[in-house]
Parts: C-alpha cells; sequence; structure tokens
C-alpha cells in the first residue's frame, strides 16, 4: 500500500529545484560564496601590495651578485678548526664570506660565534652542503657570485688515512676536482688551496723547500698531492690564479679566545698532539701517548714545525691579495724551526700547569722522523713571516681557550 505520509529529508528551503534539467541554487548561498572569493581576493591583493612596499621585496641577495669594493670569498670547509679562523680573518678585512661545510668535522658552535660578531647584512652567510654532491656545488656556484675560493675542506688525520684511505681519496681528491669544475663553469677566478707537507714525505735534506721532491708516504699526503696535480694540470690551459700553501703542524687559537679547536671525540686518537696534550690536562684521557721513540732525531721522537693558526690564516690572506691571473704561487708555511715531540709535551705541561702522565708506544703508521720548513720563499714574494713562534705562549692560548669550552662549542654537532 503507498504510503501518502512521506518524511522529507531535506529542508524545502534549503534544496535545489530542478527545472528542464537545470538546478537553480538557492541565491543566499550562491551570494555567500561569491563573498567569501571577493574576501581571499581582497586579502591576497593586500599582502602583494605590502610586500611590494617592503624594502626587501625584489632585492636580490648581496651574495648574488657582484659588487664593486667588496671581495666575495667562498671559504669550503669553514666551519672546522682552520677554516673558521680563516673566516674570522676575511671578515675582519671587509671581505664578504660564504662558509659551505657539511658538518661531519666541523662545528655550528664556531659559525655562531661568526654570526654573532658579523651579523650585517651581506657579511656572512653558511650553507649547509656536501662537496661530493655536484648538483648542489653547481647550485651554490650558480646562486653566488664569488670572486674567489679558499679550499680548506678535507679529512686531515695520518693515522685515520691509512685505516681508511678511500676516504681520503675521495674526500680531499674527488671533491677538489668538483669544486675546481664548479670554479671553471662559472668564471670564478682565483683559488688559494690549502695543502700540506705531508706530500713531500720523508725527504732526505732538511729544511724543506718548495723544491723538494714530492713522495708522500701516507694516503693523506697521497691525496693532497693527487688534488695538487689536478689544479696545476687545469692551470696549463687557464688564466685562473692558484695559491698552494702547504702548510705545516698547526696549533694555537685565537688570541682573543673566540674560537679554538673541538674535534669530535671520537677522532680523538688520529687527532693533533696539542688535542690529546689538552685532553691529558683535563682528565678526559688518562695521559698523553707518544708513539715513536725510535727515530734518528737527537731524542728519538719526531720533529715538526708547529705553526700557529693565526700566522697560518694571515698567510691565507696575503696569498689571496697577491694572486694574480694566469699564475700559480707554491709557499711552505712554517716557523724554518724543528721541534721534537718531547720538546712539545715539555711545553704543554709548563703551558698547563698539569704534570701529564707520558706514556712511549710503538711508532704511528705513516709518521715520518723528521720535518720543518725554509720559509724564505714566502717571506720573499708575500712579505709573510711567522710572528708566533714561541711554543709554550701558542699553547698558552690555546688551553685558555679549551678550559673555558669545556663541552667544545657546546652545540649538538649534526651526525
Amino acid at each position: 500500500m503507498l504510503s501518502l505520509n512521506r518524511t522529507r529529508t531535506q529542508s524545502r528551503t534549503n534544496r535545489s529545484t530542478s527545472l528542464g534539467g537545470m538546478d537553480y541554487v538557492d541565491p543566499k548561498k550562491k551570494s555567500n560564496v561569491v563573498g567569501k572569493v571577493l574576501m581571499a581576493a581582497a586579502l591576497t591583493t593586500l599582502c602583494i601590495i605590502m610586500l611590494k612596499r617592503s624594502p626587501t621585496f625584489n632585492t636580490p641577495s648581496p651574495f648574488s651578485h657582484y659588487e664593486p669594493g667588496v671581495t666575495h670569498v667562498l671559504v669550503t670547509g669553514g666551519a672546522g678548526y682552520i677554516g673558521s679562523h680563516a673566516a674570522l680573518r676575511l671578515l675582519k678585512e671587509s671581505y664578504r664570506v660564504t662558509i659551505v661545510d657539511n658538518l661531519s668535522r666541523g662545528n655550528l658552535g664556531a659559525i655562531k660565534v661568526l654570526q654573532e660578531l658579523f651579523p650585517e647584512l651581506g657579511r656572512l652567510q653558511f650553507i649547509d652542503a656536501d662537496l661530493g654532491d655536484s648538483k648542489a656545488v653547481d647550485r651554490i656556484f650558480s646562486e653566488n657570485a664569488f670572486d674567489a675560493v679558499m679550499h680548506f675542506a678535507a679529512v686531515a688525520y695520518v693515522g685515520e688515512s691509512t685505516l681508511d684511505p678511500l676516504k681520503y681519496y675521495h674526500n680531499i681528491t674527488s671533491n677538489t676536482l668538483g669544486v675546481l669544475e664548479a670554479m671553471a663553469r662559472h668564471g670564478v677566478k682565483t683559488l688559494i688551496y690549502s695543502s700540506t707537507c705531508a706530500t713531500y714525505g720523508e725527504p732526505e735534506k732538511m729544511p724543506i723547500t718548495e723544491e723538494t721532491q714530492q713522495n708522500p708516504i701516507n694516503p693523506y699526503g697521497k691525496a693532497k698531492k693527487m688534488a695538487e696535480d689536478i689544479i696545476l694540470d687545469f692551470h696549463k690551459n687557464s688564466d685562473m690564479a692558484v695559491m698552494i700553501l702547504r702548510y705545516f703542524n698547526v696549533i694555537g687559537s685565537d688570541p682573543e679566545g673566540r674560537l679554538g679547536e673541538a674535534p669530535r671525540p671520537e677522532l680523538r686518537e688520529h687527532g693533533r698532539i696539542s688535542g690529546a696534550c689538552f685532553d691529558a690536562a683535563r682528565g678526559i684521557i688518562p695521559g698523553l701517548k707518544v708513539r715513536g721513540t725510535d727515530y734518528k732525531t737527537a731524542d728519538g721522537t719526531c720533529i715538526r714545525d708547529y705553526i700557529d693558526v693565526t700566522d697560518l690564516v694571515d698567510a691565507h690572506v696575503k696569498a689571496l691579495e697577491k694572486a694574480e691571473p694566469k699564475k700559480v704561487g707554491i709557499y711552505n708555511v712554517g716557523t724554518g724551526r724543528g721541534r721534537s715531540v718531547k720538546e712539545f709535551v715539555n711545553a704543554c705541561k709548563k703551558a698547563t700547569g698539569v704534570p701529564l702522565k707520558v706514556d712511549f708506544l710503538p711508532r704511528r703508521p705513516g709518521d715520518y722522523a723528521e720535518v720543518y720548513s725554509d720559509p724564505t720563499k714566502i717571506r720573499t714574494e708575500l712579505n709573510w713571516t711567522a710572528k708566533y713562534t714561541d711554543l709554550q705562549e701558542s699553547l698558552q692560548v690555546a688551553w685558555r681557550w679549551q678550559k673555558s669550552h669545556l663541552d667544545g662549542y657546546n652545540t649538538p654537532q649534526a651526525s
């Protein structure tokens, strides 16, 4: 039986009526939708007007274009120990600086220190990127107008290089090739390359001059020499200005206490002797390990040329100032005086005031007996001479930073 009492499921006033295949929407509902569209359009227009009135709207980044009187330097590895000190010096000298670092060995805390010291627009920018990523490197060069590159980025532990040589050939040699290719593609004409005395190996004659034959004996030195060879081969048909700085054992820190050395804890075993000295003085490790006491030296321990990081970055700035198109400059950066490891340990004891326990162990693979420089060429051509040559004083400056930064930069490091 058909029911004549149907219940409506929809109010008549809210229903659309179909006549001849056409739907007629309630005028009130249509008006509400139109109002919302108009409101959105009005808000969008207002936002665009406000943005256009902003002084930064459509203003290109100061890092993306060349500016008369301003030299823009890309500092690779600028979050690291030496690179951060170099960036600080460049910024003090009014250079524009872009730091590229993947933070695998560097410290974000060092970047923050630099940003706080130089907060002005267009002075400093940091880009977290891996030089092994060719697309990222090309994008960085595309988006920035660099005048020069200071290439520090590299793993740099002799002992580690003997355990993991492929890492060193990739990180040093391959990445340097990538940087050089990007410079060539984008017309960047000046390269200051951070090399090492490890490219010389163990020469028979001391001191080492720039003409001393290069015969590296560990993967670190070999990888650096390969990178040098690539740069020199490329330069034969290029008008690029190239400076290669081969430096010796770096110590010290910023005399004003703003920056220091804060290596990763897991790398302490491979690190610099100064870092081991400070770790022993702070009780982080039970004592100082001296590897090798049977070398053909006066006291049986290795002899090294210790260069203060402040002097080292001064050499880089002078190299940048003196770089000339179509020319290559190769320079040793050292004090010209060799010190034995035992001398270094005694200076460290005095600098820290801690009677360090010293363990004498067998040689470390890849080490060499005696290395120190002849700095005559860099003194003559770049007017550079090491000023911070008091070993104990350099260690005291570094020790002050260590004592006031017990957790390094106290900044979580990227994994």
